[in-house]
């Protein structure tokens, strides 16, 4: 049954049909989440081991290794890559991404409960979680209040604040920055301790024992069961003073007799400057499938009522993405209007018929609502992806009802009624618009099934497309044709006369199947000076947006202070007043609550003005390295991390020595190169540490064991580990005891050296059974697949990735690598290197499918040849237009060439399939049925071509929001387009009779 012809015959069914689709596309639209990029679940596990106080060094030996070859013999585990730090050993497993994320948590976990009881006693209980690829804080706030101290603001954040927000539908976690943690130390003297025979870590053991509710199980009063609790908790802190402490010789002594109790905070680990001054914030991360702009629209509510309702508080929103998603979805969104529109403009001036106007315009919006149906149905989002996915198609959509209404035209002013010229034009046309779109399909599922992450994030790219496509064949075949049916009138003017343009393009392409050695002669140069203008166009991977804020990571010296970090923050601050757009600076100084991290770090959030008011991103940024580079004693990275933002390169080598030793070489020679600035590598350098080595014989006379030792020191010197130390109970939280050494002791070298040892025999010096000395070792170790490595990074600014990457593997010190040294591709040069693979895949196989479905539907093995020789001239006119344009083969560049793919071959298909009619049908000569498909193919051939450069053409332009990651897709189409269509009209015809010719003496030679 031919589903055109019933159409005309039965428009209800169809208006119904569409209808429902139309009711189903507006519903599903309203509802589709918007976001910036899509989820991915990516079955990678991260395991955090956390043994405060441990060295890098102890923990790569007691620690991580074991872990590490546990997990190793996972099935399908594709990488393992370890981050060591003083007390913390982090292992992020990736897996293949056949495996269920799922499978991989618990496979892990069994893994690492399996070596549990091997690791050291005092390990805390690991933590196996999956790996984010692409988590980053939505929405970055500072909070300033004149009612409250450091200590209540932290807690009013960490106690309402959270709790409020993290009950919003959308928000998947809240994370405080800056601030103090409250807590009751209890400061011991030692020479008090020392004279009646107690020490810091008993002092410690008996709070943490003596400060407990415990329950006592059950009695009877009466006639009624009453439960039993044993109650030793103090109200306050001011009665810890009164409390009595067990002496390991007899008897006891008030707390407040050997020590001072001070309620205040915690030793800060981190500390938040607002333009300077301390502050404290926050960060707000989106769960998973949530809509970010609703998500980020309950948080602006619930915090405005905060403000209201809570005296003397200000919250200042610093970082919020939320404004660069929605910017970039109205920018998309008004890509489609406006290219959809332009489409239609070019269809009026074609046909100059409004009626055939009004036909070919609702195309456009049935073709795309039903999409959004599907794209609800396949679980996706408004995303930047899906979103480009639809203005890729926005020329597509039209092109197989601009075919139909043309060709109805054209059969119309032939003199046939418009139900018969409706009738005979969509089925003479029916091969055609089955063959484009299917071509239009094969093209875009590769993209589907692309490896990797990269894989992962195209996937629903690659189905909106084809979703959208799929729409519009089905718009073509039923309703265009019903469509044209009742509203087009019928054309009593006639044929018209060729116009001069027309008439010489047919003299042009009869002269080039007059000459056709000629004529693939000047196609082949044509094709080479395309491959030649490959290396004159850059490489990148991801063009960077012009968003409204940037990062600064800054790095001292191992040991540094958390006071002399944020000394040179607030140097680098004053340095970027020079910067032009600079509205605040949020510094965080330091690593926060996680372990293994010192005070030599921070980061800067530097917040920009409105992008009229100062420049673009990249040049703020050239300023910002310009700026800092007066600023000394710090290491610097300037960006925000984004893809093809750094130059990475990953060395590994089971000989330290040999890794080192290489990693300066390339470090040194990567500085003479011009584009690289801020190098630095994450060979750590070493930092001092307090080595104490027991002295065997002594220590097994006194009966000290070396726990005893390290329990002691610890204590003494930082506090016992959290879940040894007793609580403070209040109404709402929980304060920690924290018994250790006053400040002004604990900074003394002689105090650790007379620090008492509980033995047999009682207290006894430190430095009388071990010896004390200063050392070095690492402040981290990397290791990637069981072995050590570094990484080597540099900011790019505004250069080339590949041409500067091209550069660094030219380096004289890289190309002499020691056969011990290996280079492992990870981090951007990994993505790199999918994206190419998978691009590379993607067109090719993309060339297979359309060439297997123009087989089955020519049933001819060699005219398919012939409509994908078009393909190629798209190539030039694409890097021609990036090259003018100044834009780089990225990411996007990629997409518009895959497009191509499937677009080109609807003008050989046209061509072709007329040519291969008159020949069959009309019993026209080669020639002469060549003529006359250029005659008959040209105007729809131009009028599509012209309709999707219409489309694409706002989005070339970039008009509206930033479209830096669209634009170079648009120019890349526009470019092929341009160049195919021209030359495919004059050189499509010469390749079909060349192999006509091939195919006859082939055939004669085989056949009988």
């Amino acid at each position: 049954m031919n589903f055109a012809t019933w159409s005309i015959r039965n428009p209800i069914p169809v208006v119904v049909l569409f209808a429902l689709l139309t009711i189903a596309g507006v519903w599903s639209f309203v509802r589709l989440p918007i976001q910036d990029m899509p989820d991915i679940e990516n079955p990678a596990v991260k395991v955090v081991l956390s043994q405060p106080g441990a060295t890098p060094g102890q923990l790569e030996v007691e620690v991580a290794r074991p872990v590490e070859n546990a997990i190793a013999p996972l099935d399908r585990l594709a990488h393992m890559q370890t981050t060591i730090t003083e007390g913390q050993v982090t292992i992020e497993a990736e897996f293949e991404l056949s495996k269920s994320l799922s499978d991989a948590l618990s496979e892990v976990k069994e893994a690492v409960d399996g070596v549990r009881s091997t690791l050291p006693d005092d390990l805390e209980e690991p933590s196996v979680t999956e790996v984010n690829v692409l988590e980053d804080p939505l929405q970055v706030y500072a909070v300033k209040s004149s009612e409250m101290d450091d200590e209540a603001l932290s807690w009013f954040l960490d106690d309402v604040v959270a709790r409020r927000i993290t009950k919003l539908a959308g928000v998947g976690r809240f994370e405080r920055i800056g601030g103090v943690n409250r807590e009751i130390t209890v400061e011991v003297d030692p020479e008090s301790a020392t004279a009646i025979g107690v020490t810091p870590m008993i002092v410690s053991r008996a709070l943490e024992s003596m400060q407990q509710q415990l329950s006592g199980g059950r009695g009877t009063l009466g006639e009624s069961d009453q439960s039993v609790r044993v109650s030793a908790l103090v109200p306050d802190a001011r009665s810890l003073e009164h409390l009595a402490i067990s002496l390991p010789g007899g008897g006891y002594a008030a707390l407040g007799e050997i020590a001072r109790v001070r309620d205040g905070a915690r030793d800060r680990t981190q500390i938040a400057l607002l333009d300077g001054r301390v502050a404290v914030g926050f960060r707000i991360f989106s769960a998973k499938g949530a809509d970010v702009t609703q998500m980020a629209h309950r948080v602006d509510a619930e915090l405005g009522d905060l403000v209201a309702t809570t005296r003397g508080l200000q919250i200042v929103r610093l970082s919020n993405t939320v404004d660069q998603t929605l910017e970039q979805y109205d920018g998309s969104m008004d890509m489609l209007y406006e290219g959809g529109a332009l489409a239609m403009l070019v269809v009026w001036l074609f046909l100059r018929d409004w009626r055939a106007t009004v036909v070919a315009a609702v195309a456009l919006p049935l073709s795309i609502l039903p999409a959004f149906a599907g794209m609800e149905a396949l679980g996706f989002s408004l995303n930047t992806l899906t979103l480009l996915a639809l203005a890729v198609t926005i020329g597509i959509l039209v092109d197989d009802v601009i075919v139909e209404v043309e060709n109805i035209k054209r059969h119309a002013i032939a003199g046939k009624p418009i139900k018969q010229a409706t009738a005979d034009a969509v089925v003479e046309i029916a091969i055609v618009v089955l063959a484009t779109t299917l071509c239009l399909v094969c093209a875009f599922l590769p993209t589907t099934i692309m490896p990797g992450v990269p894989g992962m994030l195209f996937k629903q790219f690659g189905w909106t497309a084809i979703v959208a496509v799929l729409c519009s064949l089905l718009v073509a075949r039923l309703l265009t044709p019903m469509m044209a049916a009742w509203l087009l009138k019928p054309d009593t003017k006639g044929e018209r006369a060729d116009g001069w343009l027309m008439r010489i393009y047919l003299a042009t392409a009869d002269w080039c199947l007059a000459h056709r050695l000629v004529t693939v002669a000047a196609a082949a140069l044509f094709l080479t000076g395309s491959v030649l203008l490959v290396p004159l166009i850059p490489t990148g991977l991801i063009p960077a947006d012009d968003v409204g804020n940037t990062t600064i990571d800054v790095e001292m010296a191992p040991g540094t202070a958390l006071e002399a970090t944020t000394g040179k923050t607030e140097e680098i601050r004053r340095a970027l007043a020079a910067v032009s757009g600079v509205e605040h600076v949020l510094a965080i100084v330091g690593s926060g609550q996680e372990p293994g991290s010192g005070g030599n770090t921070a980061e800067l959030l530097v917040t920009l003005a409105a992008k009229e008011y100062r420049p673009r991103l990249a040049v703020v940024e050239d300023q910002i390295r310009d700026a800092l580079a007066n600023v000394p004693g710090a290491r610097f990275s300037v960006g925000s991390g984004g893809l093809g933002q750094s130059a990475e390169l990953m060395l590994a080598s089971a000989d330290a020595n040999a890794l080192r030793v290489s990693v300066r070489a390339i470090e040194r020679e990567m500085r003479g190169l011009a584009a690289l600035s801020n190098i630095r590598s994450s060979a750590s350098l070493e930092r001092g540490e307090i080595v104490i080595r027991p002295d065997t014989l002594r220590t097994a006379e006194r009966g000290i064991a070396t726990e005893m030792i390290g329990d002691s020191v610890r204590v003494a010197t930082g506090g016992d580990f959290d879940h040894e130390v007793g609580r403070l109970n209040f109404e709402n939280r929980q304060v920690f005891l924290r018994v250790r050494l006053a400040d002004p002791v604990r900074g003394d070298p002689r105090a650790l050296a007379d620090l008492r040892i509980p033995g047999a025999k009682g207290l006894v010096p430190l430095t009388s059974i071990a010896a004390i000395s200063v050392e070095s070792g690492p402040t981290q170790i990397d290791r990637f697949d069981r072995e050590r490595t570094i990484t080597i990074s540099a900011d790019l600014g505004s250069a080339s990735y590949g041409a500067t990457m091209a550069e660094v593997m030219a380096l004289p010190s890289v190309k002499a690598l020691p056969s011990s040294v290996s280079f492992i591709e990870a981090g951007d040069s990994e993505i790199a290197g999918d994206l190419q693979r998978g691009f590379i895949t993607a067109i090719a196989a993309g060339i297979v499918c359309v060439y297997a479905v123009l087989v089955v539907l020519f049933k001819d093995f060699f005219q398919p040849v012939t409509i994908l020789s078009a393909i190629p001239f798209s190539l030039g006119g694409a890097l021609a237009l990036l090259l003018i344009s100044g834009s780089e083969l990225d990411v996007p560049s990629l997409i518009g060439m895959v497009t191509l793919i499937g677009v080109v071959t609807k003008n050989s298909i046209l061509l072709v399939e007329y040519a291969i009619m008159g020949i069959q049908d009309g019993g026209l000569s080669v020639r002469d049925a060549l003529i006359d498909a250029c005659h008959k193919r040209a105007r729809p051939i131009v009028m599509t071509t012209v309709a999707m450069i219409a489309g694409m053409a706002p989005i070339a332009a970039g008009l509206g929001s930033d479209a830096s990651f669209r634009q170079p897709m648009a120019l890349a189409v526009i470019g092929g387009l341009i160049t195919s269509t021209a030359l495919s009209l004059l050189i499509v015809p010469v390749v079909f009779s060349c192999v006509l010719s091939a195919k006859t003496r082939v055939a004669a030679r085989i056949l009988p």
